[in-house]
């Protein structure tokens, strides 16, 4: 489940919103009411989302914004009249006076979007160093030389290796490497 920290300068507001999300089965990690506090709260977790109001007691929500980590986003539950046309982009807005159903809906929206960015990230390849990819050229190479494949065949080799051995391709690599020098 998703980690939400609730912060609003009122702690009468910020309980009320904990036990609205709570009773729908969502996580509230925190109840804060001030910016700082929520920071605070947030860089001990991986991720989440905040549900705050305009203004906390120690900056506004676009102050908290600013400073938020990467893996955050923000629900601000304010008038209409405080909306900006020029909204950060981690900020989704409610308006008040806030109905429970919209609150929930939106949070779960927010959620949903959150877990399908973090699972499209897992799926990309990760970025190898150039320590990494030159390892894995003199792999290919020697296996060119030694066995006589082309570019392509050493790395499907590799590859073939690393899937069948559960290892990544730079520890095949480093095997490849130390078993043809020996």
């Amino acid at each position: 489940m998703a980690n939400v920290i609730v912060a609003f300068s009122k702690p009468e507001d910020a309980k009320s919103i904990k036990n609205i999300l709570m009773k729908n089965g969502f996580q509230v990690v925190a109840v804060c009411t001030s910016g700082s506090q929520a920071l605070t709260q947030a860089e001990d977790l991986s991720s989440g989302i905040i549900v705050c109001g305009y203004r906390l007691t120690d900056m506004l929500f676009s102050e908290l914004s600013e400073c938020l980590p990467q893996e955050f986003e923000m629900l601000m539950v304010s008038s209409p009249s405080k909306w900006t046309s020029h909204m950060p982009q981690n900020v989704v807005c409610l308006p008040m006076p806030l109905k429970v159903h919209d609150l929930v809906g939106t949070l779960e929206m927010m959620l949903q979007a959150q877990m399908r960015r973090r699972k499209r990230m897992r799926q990309q390849p990760k970025k190898r160093s150039d320590e990494e990819k030159n390892l894995i050229a003199q792999a290919k190479a020697l296996l060119m030389e030694r066995n006589n494949m082309t570019e392509e065949e050493a790395h499907r080799y590799i590859q073939k290796c690393s899937m069948d051995s559960g290892t990544n391709m730079i520890e095949t690599a480093q095997m490849v490497i130390s078993l043809i020098n020996i």
